[in-house]
């Protein structure tokens, strides 16, 4: 299944669609989460949460989604984080430098890299306005963020550009009032804003989007000094270096010099094995060792986790490990003290950040998850059990009879636990196809039978299995086969 086959399932099985989409005047970039969507990414953050989060005792937080200015001029957004842009002399579009050039002349060139690259490369193969066939104006920068008036006097702030700028800042007093020791992981979830150039394809280009970010902070001279190295040494990564692409363990990437560190190459590892958990097929993924062009401005060492889809390579996870950038920033502008004390000696912690694109990865998963089931004419989203909307549909047979009443009662016997969906209308058929396109794993159904000896009949959303069971062992299967790993 490709990007429109999603597509059509998110707007018609109320996953995800524009925002706005009633008025004309409404902005490309923004796109909201219907009922559907909203279930699907409460139980992906769970997963993570579990996976990341309280696999190694990290704190969450939920910050500020506007920050001041000083802020962003500590961490260098302010002044770095710009995207080149052209513009049309004739038609006065604006386009995305690296982009427009790439999908006219197949040339890449890093986003960061000079701007006289981007007017050459335009020049040197004679790149025209995509709309008009103008010509273009010389290469420019384009700051993202969003900035907005605080108060009557309109002092100025910024949207946050990424959720982590307010874990560095609270860094100081989280390390004290948790009594912190290092390594120490803090977390969080929220939405980032990014005044992107040409925000496109749903989900994977947003302006306002969700993020789920990790950092943790460590101590620079323990890096290889990690206890929990050995629950991860023989996972395998895909890992590309430059052009070549290989297969090895964590233990053989930090021993060939691949990954820097084992501190790296642990979370690296178990960043693959909770993405295993989510459905997706960790053997067409990647981490992209990124070269010193393509690296953001804060990153000493920069991969990328990208999957293969049916659009091509998607970025999810952009894992950097941002030395001693951000504290030392922030101490500087703020003078206050980022220090703190390990074993005995005041150390100025480094940081490795997990920043990981919630929509798109939801993208990833409904992509790798929705099949063509030819064989019996049915479209399965076949999602893991515990990352389904809904978790079973509660069909009656008939409506009278008296069974529309036992279908209500063991409804509400299951609805607090579990997401269940109540349906009484239509073919049974339809209604089977409809739980199997929102990927609910099972259905119930509430015949005559049921009122003579309290069984019903649990249909299997893959295997299309029937079985009767006891009313009384519903919560215990659903219980077993829907609980995280």
């Amino acid at each position: 299944m490709n990007y429109e086959d999603v597509m059509k399932l998110a707007l018609e099985r109320g996953f995800y669609f524009p925002s706005c989409e009633v008025y004309a005047d409404a902005q490309a970039g923004f796109w909201e989460y219907g009922p559907s969507g909203v279930s699907l990414k409460n139980k992906f953050l769970e997963l993570w949460r579990r996976e990341l989060i309280r696999r190694d005792g990290m704190m969450e937080i939920d910050g500020s989604q506007i920050m001041s200015k000083s802020v962003f001029e500590a961490s260098g957004h302010l002044g770095n984080f710009a995207d080149p842009i052209i513009k049309c002399t004739k038609c006065k579009s604006t386009f995305r430098a690296d982009r427009t050039i790439s999908e006219i002349s197949k040339i890449e060139i890093p986003e960061s890299a000079d701007l006289e690259e981007f007017d050459n490369a335009i020049l040197q193969n004679n790149i025209k306005c995509p709309k008009c066939k103008g010509d273009f104006e010389n290469t420019r920068k384009f700051n993202m963020m969003f900035k907005v008036g605080i108060g009557p006097e309109e002092e100025p702030a910024y949207l946050r550009p990424e959720t982590c700028q307010s874990i560095f800042v609270d860094f100081p007093r989280l390390f004290k009032t948790m009594r912190g020791k290092l390594p120490m992981g803090i977390a969080q979830v929220g939405k980032s804003f990014r005044n992107e150039i040409s925000p496109r394809q749903s989900l994977l280009r947003l302006r306002e989007f969700y993020q789920a970010e990790i950092e943790v902070f460590c101590n620079p001279a323990k890096l290889d000094n990690v206890e929990k190295f050995s629950e991860i040494a023989d996972t395998v990564l895909r890992i590309q270096n430059d052009s070549e692409l290989v297969s090895m363990t964590c233990k053989e990437a930090v021993e060939s010099g691949v990954i820097p560190n084992k501190f790296v190459a642990y979370y690296l590892g178990i960043l693959i094995e909770f993405y295993e958990k989510t459905g997706i097929d960790v053997t067409k993924s990647r981490f992209r060792k990124l070269g010193d062009k393509e690296k953001a401005f804060y990153a000493q060492v920069a991969f990328d986790f990208e999957v293969e889809t049916t659009i091509g390579w998607l970025e999810l996870v952009a894992c950097n490990y941002r030395s001693d950038y951000d504290l030392s920033s922030h101490a500087n502008k703020s003078k206050e003290k980022f220090e703190v004390v390990d074993d005995e000696q005041k150390v100025l912690p480094h940081v490795f950040e997990i920043s990981m694109g919630i929509d798109r990865s939801l993208y990833t998963i409904l992509e790798y998850s929705l099949k063509d089931d030819k064989e019996h004419e049915r479209i399965v989203l076949s999602l893991r059990p515990y990352l389904s909307p809904v978790h079973v549909g509660i069909l009656s047979l008939v409506k009278k009879d008296g069974l529309k009443e036992k279908t209500d009662e063991i409804y509400l016997q299951i609805k607090r636990k579990y997401d269940a969906f109540l349906d009484h209308s239509g073919a049974i058929g339809r209604r089977y196809r409809r739980l199997d396109e929102i990927g609910a794993p099972f259905a119930i159904t509430v015949d005559h039978q049921t009122l003579q000896d309290q069984t019903v009949t649990i249909r299997k959303r893959d295997s299309m299995e029937q079985n009767r069971i006891k009313i009384s062992e519903i919560n215990s299967i659903l219980s077993e086969f829907t609980a995280y790993p």
